[in-house]
Formats: C-alpha cells, structure tokens, sequence
C-alpha cells in the first residue's frame, strides 16, 4: 500500500465527469498531511469541517505499529473510512464518507506526492512541508475541487501555481499573485496533461526503465519469494503536440501494467504498442509487477551465518555478485538487525567499511562497487551482555543496491518513434535497477 497498485489503469477523473458519478461518488471530504510520528502538519476541508477526533482510529493503528511502513492503510472512523499512505517520511491521510473506491484514493495520495517532488525536489519530509506549507495548500486548493479531482497533472499545475523559485519569493514580498486566476487552456481539452503551445530549440526525449527487486532467500540461497515492481518513465522536451510511439523488445513480459492516462489502450491491447501524446516535462508512462512466476536475475547473493553461545557468537557473511549483465554492482549496504541482549560487535569486512549502532543493534557494512571475480566477506565475534536470556531467534540480513544499465526483468525498448512534428528530436534509454525489499532469512 506504499507504493502504487498495478493491477489495472486507474484514471483520476476529472471535475466534469462528476456529474455522471452520482451525488457524493468519488468524494474526498478532508485530507491530513503528517509527519511519521503522526502530528498533524497540513489539514484541508473540502466539505464540512471536521474534528482532528475522527483522526482518533489512525492514531490508535499507528501506536499498534511497529513502524510506520506496519500502519494499516484503512481505518472506520463512525460513519468515514479513513485512507493513508505513508511515502517519503509523510503520511497522507484521506477522510471519505460514501461508498468510494479505496484504489482511486490511494492513486489520487500517490498522486499528490509526485506533485510535491516535481515542485520541491526529489526529498520531501517534515521540514520540506513546513517550510512550503503555503504551497502545499494552494496545490491541494487546486487539486480537489469540493472534493473532487479538478487538476492533477504537474504541467497544469505549474502553469496554474508558480513553483516556490526565487521568483516567486520575490514576487510574494513585492505582491504578486503566485496563483493565476484562469485555468490552463489544456484542462478543458481531451489531452488536459498536456500545455498547449509548447516550444523548444532543442528538443528531446528520455525513456527511464527503474525496476524494484523484491527479494527473500533462506541462508543457502534459495528464493522464497521474489517481485518486480517497474517503472517507465519519461521526460519530454517536444515542441508542438507529438506523437509518440513506444515498442518493446519483448511486450509480453508487460502482463500486470498500469498505464498513464496519455496512453491510448486500444494500440497497446491490439499490437503491444505504446501510443500516446506525451505530457511535457517528466512524467510516469507505466508500472508494472512481475511476480514469482515470472523468470527474473537474482544480481547479488547473501550467504549469511550468525551463531549464539550463552556468552558470545560469531557472525560470518559472504556477500557475491551475480549475473548482471557484466555491469557492476554499486552502492551496496548490507545491514544486520541484532537481538537486544548483544552488547557489542567486532567485524572485520575484506572490502568496504563497517559500523555498529549500539543503540539499534544494527551492524552496517557499505560497499562502493561490489567484485564481480570474487565473493567478499564480513567476519567478526559478537559480545552478549552478562546474564541475559537466551537468544532464541536468528537475525534478518537486508541489502540495498543500486546497477546501471541493466533490469532483472529483461524488459528492453525496442524504438521511440515521434510523429507528427517535423523535427527530429534527440533520443535516449536508461536503464536501472535497484534493491526494494531484499531479505536473508538467517
């Protein structure tokens, strides 16, 4: 519930479509920004006003949790259904009183996290909301209107609020307006996501696959449970209105997808082809999840052994690359979460460094780029606090890593084409994987 469902195309509707929905359908009656503790930093009503007690069911799965990723993403608070994601440190939290689906709401938070990275930059946070909080609620103003999805797309919302640059600092001392009183001339049209009138003298277009590689392996090696999660992104600097064209190598692995509303379905369902005017600027085109069933390189391999005594322990971790396209590994940390009765680690790694936090119990062993000749090892002794019980259970060894120009999927673009315009643009591909949730069960 964290990140988004790709199960099916999921369209966020607009204000005019509404009325064909029924009174009260698709209704968002208050959304709550918060910080990971759960205090509330940003609240808008778009009905009725509420108490912060309806919030009262939310706060009381949030102390449950063991941490906030563990908070159950709905919530019955009387006679409204709370719905929450938590992303990028924040929770977002939607209140709705009628019969609603819980996959439109959960695309319409994800959605309003990509419009605070496009306007604030790649981090958000705490400090980040508080310091645009005005922007924030202009964007969310601008967003819903009376609780239904008006403007979603970020290059309508750019033309429609000034992103907080210096400009627009300046502008706010001086007097000017950061909200402009007309809407965009792309809302009322059949291509909303896109600004009409655009221009370039350079133009361009990027295609970035990223793949998630969910993970879990027994300490032999053998996959218990393995995922994709991928994205296709874009960015497009075209002038004009363009057509584009998107072809795969191998489109069949494209099963479980999800598509940007740009994308015309009929062309992909008929020939696997994705056709689409494109949005300007950055976008997401599709997302999709490859589960078990589906072959998949597994690029690094963890061979943990942890051993307890009454008065100490050893810890031995082998850590290997596999095959990945004969591209290095980079950016590894292996971390280690121990018992609470250990009271010190001394380890040793044969490349990269290593710490231990001995407040969380947690060993962190850092690889810059990982051999690909030869497996690399951590070794050390653990020290267990006087007196205290036995330790019954083993730790959980996690990896995060990152590879460049290469996805376990295999999934390849075939060729960008761009008609329409007589323009010949610059084109490019790229390629990357990283660890999502990567497990050693030791």
């Amino acid at each position: 519930r964290n990140s988004r469902p790709t199960s099916c195309r999921i369209d966020i509707p607009s204000h005019q479509e509404k009325g064909n929905e029924g009174e009260g359908a698709r209704m968002i009656n208050t959304l709550y920004i918060m910080t990971q503790s759960g205090e509330v930093m940003v609240e808008k009503h778009y009905r009725s006003v509420l108490s912060k007690g309806v919030l009262d069911p939310f706060f009381a799965a949030h102390t449950k949790a063991m941490s906030p990723e563990e908070v159950e993403p709905t919530q019955t608070s009387g006679k409204f259904t709370l719905i929450n994601i938590y992303r990028e440190n924040i929770f977002i939290v939607a209140v709705v009183s009628n019969d609603v689906s819980p996959l439109f709401i959960f695309e319409f938070l994800h959605r309003c996290i990509d419009v605070f990275l496009e306007y604030f930059g790649k981090k958000l946070g705490e400090a980040v909301i508080r310091k645009y909080t005005v922007t924030v609620y202009q964007l969310l103003e601008e967003m819903l209107d009376n609780g239904y999805p008006l403007a979603t797309e970020p290059n309508v919302l750019r033309e429609m609020i000034r992103p907080p640059t210096w400009t627009a600092v300046f502008d706010s001392v001086t007097g000017s307006k950061n909200v402009k009183e007309k809407l965009p001339t792309g809302v009322s049209t059949n291509t909303q996501w896109r600004r009409a009138g655009v221009k370039y003298s350079s133009n361009e277009a990027f295609v970035d696959v990223h793949e998630n590689v969910d993970c879990i392996t027994d300490r032999n090696g053998s996959v218990i449970f393995n995922e994709i999660r991928g994205e296709i992104n874009m960015r497009t600097k075209l002038s004009g209105m363009p057509d584009c064209n998107l072809t795969f190598i191998n489109p069949r692995l494209l099963d479980d997808v999800s598509f940007h509303p740009c994308v015309r379905l009929a062309d992909w369902t008929n020939s696997h082809c994705l056709s689409f005017i494109p949005p300007d600027g950055n976008f997401n085109l599709a997302r999709y999840i490859l589960g078990p069933e589906n072959q998949m390189t597994i690029p690094i391999q963890i061979r943990p052994s942890i051993v307890f005594t009454d008065t100490g322990g050893k810890l031995d971790i082998e850590v290997s690359a596999r095959s990945a396209g004969a591209k290095p590994i980079e950016d590894v940390v292996i971390t280690i979460s121990l018992p609470k009765q250990v009271n010190s680690v001394s380890c040793t790694p044969t490349v990269g460094t290593q710490s231990f936090d001995s407040v969380d119990r947690i060993v962190r062993w850092d690889i810059k780029k990982l051999p690909i000749d030869k497996p690399s090892q951590l070794r050390g002794s653990i020290s267990i606090q006087p007196g205290a019980e036995k330790i019954d259970h083993q730790p959980t060894v996690r990896a995060q890593f990152k590879i460049s120009g290469f996805v376990s999927s295999g999934v390849k673009v075939s060729r960008l084409e761009i008609v329409g315009e007589k323009y010949k643009p610059f084109k490019g591909v790229k390629y990357t994987t990283t660890a999502g949730r990567y497990e050693v069960r030791s």
